[in-house]
């Protein structure tokens, strides 16, 4: 890639029923990244290499239709043209992230949730909704302020549209505690006032064990959830601005013109990787 020395380089992956890469993208450039979308069959082809990036996402969408679950496909079609490379990314110390069916991919391939840096074995699972049908809102999540997570730091509470059919997420019992113990479960779904959704709808919109809606590996570079941060961008994306502007202007205060929570995300892997170059 043809990019400034101070560059901090992120691939949005894009193809095959990816819809979100625009956004994400969008979202990165706004972070102070050089963001370059590029389709899965270039890394394949190495047409691209994954060796000119520091941040590497995997986005929204319904890749390859979701036949045969969530993110399975792309899981499989990734793990045998480019298992080795995405190993050796995340050796090198870079940011891996996972949004939706990202996440779902992230999970099928074993990146998460890398237990004893094992990027290889899978272990937990993102399922079915408990309600029954696709969920298109917006939660509230609580973060972990103890979790490794690169791309939370600073963050405590965030609200995120979410649009998933299979976002619960499961693990055997043992496999739960174990994430908890590690501080490996960074968000969670909450009540609108910050407490614990304790799994009721709509709070906690698909019935995911123990209100999970995002974990990382143990170091923090691997992080996947399913709400959206790339989707507020901008304060208007967020479905209250009008009631939100109007309440700012009648206490007197201007409308935040700063960065939205989405993107202090990115923000965060951007600072992350310029600090350790």
């Amino acid at each position: 890639m043809e990019t400034g020395m101070n560059d901090v380089n992120a691939l949005v992956l894009t193809g095959y029923g990816l819809n979100c890469d625009h956004e994400t993208a969008y979202a990165l450039e706004l972070a102070g990244a050089a963001a370059r979308r590029v389709h899965i069959n270039s890394l394949i082809d190495g047409t691209v290499s994954l060796t000119d990036f520091q941040i590497m996402v995997f986005g929204g969408g319904f890749s390859w239709g979701d036949d045969h679950g969530a993110g399975v496909i792309q899981a499989v079609r990734m793990k045998t043209h480019l298992g080795d490379q995405i190993l050796k990314f995340i050796e090198a110390g870079y940011l891996v992230l996972g949004i939706c069916n990202g996440f779902q991919t992230l999970v099928n391939l074993g990146l998460l949730p890398g237990f004893d840096h094992d990027y290889t074995r899978r272990s937990v699972a993102l399922t079915f909704n408990d309600c029954g049908n696709f969920r298109d809102d917006w939660v509230t999540l609580t973060v972990n302020a103890a979790s490794p997570c690169i791309f939370t730091v600073g963050i405590d509470l965030a609200e995120f549209p979410i649009r998933h059919g299979e976002g619960k997420f499961y693990a055997e019992q043992n496999t739960i505690a174990r994430l908890i113990e590690n501080n490996q479960v960074v968000t969670r779904y909450a009540t609108p006032d910050g407490k614990s959704a304790k799994g009721r709808f709509p709070y906690n919109p698909n019935g995911s064990i123990d209100d999970i809606a995002g974990v990382c590996d143990p170091t923090g570079r691997v992080f996947g959830l399913m709400p959206h941060p790339e989707a507020f961008n901008h304060w208007t994306n967020h479905p209250d601005w009008t009631r939100r502007k109007e309440t700012l202007k009648r206490q007197g205060l201007a409308t935040d013109t700063g960065p939205t929570i989405g993107i202090r995300l990115f923000q965060n892997a951007v600072d992350y990787v310029r600090n350790n170059k």
